[in-house]
């Protein structure tokens, strides 16, 4: 490496240009090959070797940012392989994962959460995207400008900037949502009745499930004996233990907006004449809903289902920003990757980490295939 930064940067965008160039012709050169030994014609073979040409790139990239670093994983999940140790990695066979299976408690406790999160978090999360999408498929006025903005979270993203701006909101006593739910109490009193019935059920449910996480259901007893919150009672977002995972579920009722527009493209897929007839035959809005619509719907709210359960099985930024710097709240909302974050990059188990991730890569693709089994009793494709 040179001292010039600038130069250095010029020399290493040179040498990445270089790399892919050669690294093409190779996966291009190494097609044609194969095709002319399966007897494929001159003219195949120049297009097979034009086709991975083009294609080099990205199958490149798969095999030295996936593939290798996979197999390393794999190998390095049956090591006791530390980053600051100078020491090799030690073959120790299926140590690690036998510690984190039957003798984890703290990851017990992550997939805990985690099912929390997904059990409760998705279904809402799911039905306020379908709520949200047949609101804006009634052809209202400013159409445009709603999807815009419930859209936007998406593209915002779970950034660092964007989670601190909702620590902020979620604040108990200066947070903008709590002035808002105080504000909406003192205006309607059984709106301050619904509130607190809310905020009974959320701790109650919270205390159990940290129950089960930590084997002690005293928290439980506690809420349980505490009775019916007082009338100033608030949710305490960040702040208790009771509501830490409520406000990464609220954050991902937030960002549902690509679910959101996944469900509006599957309602103006709906043939109208559908609901023209229904609607004839005196049918109403709600039979409608649950006869035509919801049923035609269910190949999309399978595939929000797929998706949005990968993703709330590897949930990590919201929880990261909010209680990263709040050590007793984080063990009430950890999840199984930020269980894996833990081990590999704060106590540098870089073998341990490992192994959480396969053993989280295999509750993925279980959880994805019992899906898919499933699918053929509920979904309803011969219906297009």
């Amino acid at each position: 490496m040179v001292d010039n930064p600038y130069l250095d940067a010029v020399l290493t965008a040179i040498a990445a240009i270089i790399f892919i160039i050669i690294s093409g012709y190779g996966v291009g050169l190494l097609a044609r090959f194969i095709a002319k030994l399966a007897g494929a014609s001159r003219k195949k073979q120049e297009n097979t070797f034009a086709g991975y040409l083009f294609a080099s790139p990205w199958i490149v990239g798969f095999l030295i940012f996936v593939i290798i670093p996979m197999g390393f994983s794999l190998y390095w999940s049956f090591t006791d392989y530390r980053v600051v140790s100078n020491a090799p990695p030690n073959w120790v066979g299926v140590d690690n994962y036998t510690q984190l299976i039957l003798k984890d408690g703290g990851f017990r406790a992550s997939i805990v959460n985690t099912l929390y999160l997904t059990a409760i978090g998705l279904p809402l999360q799911i039905a306020f995207a379908l709520f949200l999408a047949v609101m804006l498929s009634q052809n209202m006025r400013g159409e445009r400008v709603f999807r815009m903005a419930f859209y936007l979270p998406v593209i915002l993203g779970f950034n660092t900037a964007v989670l601190l701006a909702w620590r902020l909101m979620l604040n108990t006593g200066t947070g903008i949502i709590n002035q808002l739910i105080r504000a909406a109490a003192e205006a309607f009193p059984p709106f301050g009745y619904l509130s607190r019935a809310l905020i009974f059920v959320q701790e109650i449910t919270s205390a159990f499930f940290l129950g089960l996480s930590s084997g002690k259901f005293s928290l439980l007893t506690k809420v349980w004996e505490a009775g019916f919150p007082a009338a100033n009672r608030v949710p305490l977002w960040v702040q208790s233990p009771l509501w830490s995972k409520m406000s990464v579920i609220l954050l991902m009722i937030w960002g549902c907006g690509a679910m959101m527009l996944i469900f509006l493209a599957g309602l103006k897929n709906i043939p109208r004449e559908l609901h023209e007839a229904a609607e004839v035959d005196g049918a109403s809005g709600w039979k409608r809903f649950w006869s035509i619509t919801f049923p035609l719907l269910t190949p999309y709210i399978f595939y929000n289902i797929v998706v949005g359960l990968i993703n709330s099985l590897q949930i990590f930024e919201p929880i990261f920003v909010l209680y990263r710097d709040n050590q007793p709240l984080v063990p009430s909302a950890i999840s199984m990757v930020y269980y894996l974050w833990q081990a590999s990059f704060r106590h540098f188990e870089i073998g341990y980490g490992s192994a959480i991730s396969w053993v989280i890569l295999v509750i993925i693709l279980v959880v994805t295939v019992v899906q898919f089994k499933m699918q053929d009793r509920w979904v309803h494709y011969d219906l297009y």
